[in-house]
C-alpha cells in the first residue's frame, strides 16, 4: 500500500489550495459542535435509563476508552495528514475508495433526515411564541375525544393521548397510518424545511472559513440553555427525583450483552466516528495541530455532556410524573417521542411554559445545526475534491455548486415532511446507523493498521505532532478495536436473526 501523500505535497500540486482553520479553536469547537448533537439529549439518556441506571456509565466508558477515543484520534489524524475528505484520501490505496464512499453515503443519508428533524423542531419553536402553548390543552382542532389532560400512565394507554401527543402527531405530522400511505405535504414543515436549508447554505456559504466563524456559538451557547433548564426543573417538585431515579445502578444489567452493544453504538452517535465528519474537518488542519490533545478532550466533554443532557431530560420526568402521579418508567421514550411529546408535555405543566420552550427549542434548534453543518460540509467537500479543477476553480462557481447541493437536498427532503415522512424518516436512520457504522470502523482499523501499516501510521502521527502515539493506541487501533467492533456486529446479526423468528 503507497504512502499516504502528506498536507505540504497536496500544496504543491494542487493550485487551488484547500481552505484551512482560521484557529486551532475553530477546529475544536467544530469537532464539539458536531459530536454534542441531538443524539445526547434524546438518545442518551433513556439508553442510561434503560440500561441499568448509573450502571449503564461503566459500559459506556469502557467502549468510549477502547473503541470511541482511538477510532475518533485515528480518524482526525489521518484526515489532518492528507488533507483530503473521506473519498480522495483514498487515493493511497484505491482499493479503499469504495469505503470511502460508504462514508459519504452514511453522512449524507444522516444529513438528509436530520434536516428534517430540525425543521420540526422549528416548528416546535415558533409555536412556542404565543401566550399559550399549543399542545397545553385538548381543546384544538386537531385533537380527539381521546384526548386528556392529567390522565396517570396515559403515554401508554392505547385509548387515550396526552394533548402533546396529537398535537405531535395530528398537527404537525398529520401522520398516517402507514408508509403506504404517502398523505399531503405539511406546508409549515415546508417552510422550516426551507428555512433549514437556507441557514445551512449560508453558513457553508465559503465552507470552513464560514462556518469557523459561527462555530463559536453554535458549540458554546447550548451549555446555558442545559443549564437554565436543569436549575428550573430542579426547583420542581420531583426534580430531584428523577435524576436520583436515572442514576440509581442496577447493577446486573452488566451481565446483559444488550447493554455493552447499546454502549457501543451510542459512541458512534455520539462522536460521529465512521461517518465521514472527523476526517473532512480534520483535512481543514494546520498539518502540525495537535491532534492527541483533541483525540483525548473532545471525547471527553462529548460524555460528560451526554451526562448533564441525561440530568436535564430526567430531572423534567420526574417533575411530570410527581406532577401526574406516575412512574417515571412510564413516561420516558427515546427519540423524537422524547423530545417532541414528553419533554413538551413536563413544559407545558411549568411556570411559564412559553419562555422554557422557546428556550428549550432554540437549543435544540442550535445543537441540530452544529452537527447538520459538518454532515452537510462532507458531502460537499468530498465532491469538491474529486473535482478540484472545475469547482474549484472559481469562488462564484463553488458557492453555485453549494446552492444546487442544498436546493437538491430540500427537494429530497420533501418525501419526509408528507403524512407518511416519519415513517420515512426512521427506514433512512435504521439503515446508516448502527450496523453500517460498525462495519466501517471494522473495514478502517483494516485498511489502515494492516494494510498501509501500524508503523506507517505512527510515523505519520509522528510527522506532525512530533511524537509517536503510545502503546496504548496502538494496541487499540490494530487489535482491541477493531475485536471489539467485530463482536458488535455479529451481536447486531444475533438480534436481527432473533426478530426475523
Amino acid at each position: 500500500m503507497p504512502e499516504v501523500e502528506n498536507k505540504a505535497d497536496i500544496k504543491e500540486n494542487d493550485q487551488q489550495a484547500r481552505p484551512e482553520w482560521g484557529s486551532k479553536w475553530e477546529f475544536m469547537f467544530t469537532c464539539v459542535a458536531y459530536a454534542v448533537g441531538l443524539g445526547n439529549v434524546w438518545r442518551f439518556p433513556y439508553l442510561a435509563y434503560k440500561n441499568g441506571g448509573g450502571a449503564f456509565l461503566i459500559p459506556y466508558t469502557v467502549m468510549l476508552l477502547f473503541v470511541g477515543m482511538p477510532l475518533f484520534y485515528m480518524e482526525i489524524a489521518f484526515g489532518q495528514y492528507a488533507s483530503l475528505s473521506p473519498v480522495s484520501i483514498w487515493k493511497c490505496s484505491p482499493i479503499f475508495k469504495g469505503l470511502g464512499m460508504a462514508l459519504v453515503y452514511i453522512e449524507g443519508s444522516i444529513a438528509l433526515y436530520y434536516s428534517v428533524i430540525i425543521a420540526y423542531i422549528m416548528h416546535f419553536l415558533f409555536a412556542s411564541m404565543r401566550s399559550e402553548v399549543p399542545w397545553a390543552n385538548c381543546d384544538n382542532d386537531w385533537n380527539t375525544e381521546y384526548c386528556l389532560v392529567n390522565h396517570t400512565g396515559v403515554l401508554n394507554n392505547e385509548t387515550a393521548y396526552t394533548p402533546s401527543q396529537e398535537y405531535f402527531y395530528n398537527e404537525v405530522l398529520n401522520i398516517t397510518d402507514g408508509i403506504d400511505n404517502i398523505g399531503g405535504i405539511q406546508p409549515k414543515l415546508v417552510a422550516a424545511l426551507a428555512g433549514v436549508w437556507l441557514i445551512t447554505f449560508l453558513v457553508l456559504l465559503k465552507g470552513v472559513g464560514s462556518l469557523g466563524k459561527v462555530v463559536y456559538f453554535v458549540a458554546i451557547f447550548p451549555y446555558f440553555m442545559l443549564t437554565a433548564l436543569l436549575v428550573n426543573t430542579l426547583m420542581l417538585e420531583g426534580g430531584v427525583d428523577g435524576i436520583i431515579y436515572l442514576f440509581t445502578p442496577k447493577w446486573d444489567y452488566l451481565l446483559k450483552v444488550q447493554v455493552w452493544r447499546d454502549a457501543a453504538v451510542q459512541i458512534f452517535y455520539s462522536l460521529g466516528c465512521c461517518a465521514g465528519g472527523l476526517i473532512t474537518m480534520s483535512s481543514f488542519n494546520n498539518f502540525n495541530n495537535n491532534i492527541r490533545r483533541d483525540a483525548l478532550l473532545i471525547p471527553i466533554i462529548n460524555g460528560a455532556t451526554s451526562v448533564y443532557a441525561a440530568c436535564v431530560i430526567f430531572a423534567a420526568l420526574g417533575f411530570m410524573a410527581a406532577e401526574n402521579n406516575a412512574r417515571i418508567e412510564d413516561i420516558a421514550e427515546q427519540g423524537p417521542g422524547l423530545v417532541f411529546v414528553v419533554y413538551p408535555e413536563a413544559i407545558s405543566k411549568m411556570p411559564l411554559p412559553s419562555l422554557w420552550a422557546i428556550l428549550f427549542f432554540f437549543m435544540m434548534s442550535i445543537l441540530g445545526f452544529g452537527s447538520q453543518f459538518s454532515h452537510v460540509e462532507t458531502v460537499i467537500s468530498s465532491i469538491i475534491d474529486e473535482f478540484p479543477g472545475v469547482l474549484r476553480a472559481s469562488a462564484a462557481r463553488t458557492i453555485i455548486f453549494r446552492a444546487i447541493i442544498s436546493a437538491a437536498y430540500f427537494l429530497a427532503a420533501l418525501f419526509m415532511v408528507t403524512g407518511a415522512g416519519m415513517y420515512i424518516l426512521n427506514l433512512v436512520d435504521a439503515s446508516v446507523g448502527g450496523l453500517p457504522l460498525v462495519i466501517v470502523g471494522i473495514v478502517e482499523c483494516i485498511a489502515l493498521q494492516w494494510v498501509y501499516g501500524s508503523r506507517n501510521f505512527s510515523e505519520n502521527i509522528e510527522d506532525m505532532i512530533g511524537i509517536k502515539p503510545a502503546l496504548y493506541w496502538r494496541l487499540c487501533w490494530k487489535f482491541i478495536s477493531p475485536v471489539v467492533l467485530i463482536v458488535s456486529k455479529y451481536l447486531f446479526q444475533l438480534k436481527f436473526m432473533l426478530f426475523m423468528l
